[in-house]
Formats: structure tokens, sequence, C-alpha cells
């Protein structure tokens, strides 16, 4: 068949070369904040931010160029359990779990909150460059779910 009648993917994912997992696309000036040695960093003016909490690999792109978790200069969440959530405002998972188990949600409350204020500086402190407030939200929900 012609391919001038195939119709192409709306996909632009890029794909982690080592755990195949989507990307989400980050910046230059993003992803070098986090790399110890920005001069010599691999990766092209756009990346990915592999997202695969066992995942050696941070960041990514369309060659297959990588920065893992030894390239960086402070740890970030997903790759770090112990490492903040909201690096804005240092909300960590083990915040979470106390909210939780005092059965309220001060911390989680207070972050999400200053989270969507002009104080949150998410394109310099984030390693995805994005707002944590959908992954705080998702990790509360999830561990929520699984204390029954």
């Amino acid at each position: 068949m012609n391919k001038a009648f195939l119709r192409e993917s709306d996909s632009t994912d890029e794909f982690c070369p080592r755990c195949g997992a989507a990307g989400s696309i980050v910046q230059r000036p993003t992803y070098l904040r986090f790399v110890r040695d920005p001069a010599n960093c691999p990766l092209a003016e756009v990346a990915n931010f592999c997202a695969t909490p066992t995942c050696e690999v941070v960041y990514f792109d369309l060659f297959e160029r990588v920065v893992t978790i030894e390239s960086l200069v402070v740890p970030v969440y997903p790759k770090d359990l112990a490492a903040p959530i909201c690096a804005c405002f240092g909300l960590t998972p083990d915040d979470i779990e106390r909210d939780l188990a005092e059965g309220g949600v001060t911390r989680t409350k207070a972050c999400l909150l200053q989270a969507q204020s002009p104080a949150a500086r998410c394109s310099e402190k984030s390693p995805t460059g994005r707002s944590c407030v959908a992954e705080l939200q998702r990790y509360y929900l999830q561990r929520q779910n699984a204390r029954g």
C-alpha cells in the first residue's frame, strides 16, 4: 500500500532505553540544574525524565544517551524515596506517611496549597520542571488505598 495513505501515529512519546517507560519532556535548563557536570552533559536540548523508581536512568534523549542517578547533584523522587516529592517545599513520602498515620492531611494539604501558589518554583526546582501537585495527590491516594 502506498505510504501516502497510511496515518502516522499521533504519539510523540520517547521511551527510556533501559526500562522502556514513556518519558516526560524536560528542557535543557531544567535538567542541567540536576546534573553534576553540566558542561559535559551529553543530552540534546530537549530530553525526557524517566519516572520509573527502579530504573537507574533519570534523563534520556532520542539518541538513547542517558544521565543516570550517579550523575546527579541531589537525589530526586521517585529514584530516591527519601527525596522530596515536592522539591520546592520539601514534602517527602515520609511526611505523607505521617499524615496518613495521624489520620489527617495537615502536611500534604499545606504543601498542595503552597505548590499552587506563586511561591512555587517548579521550573527551577523540580527535576521534571513541572508542578508536583498531581504526583502528591497520586502518592497520597495510592498510600491511603493501600492502608485500606
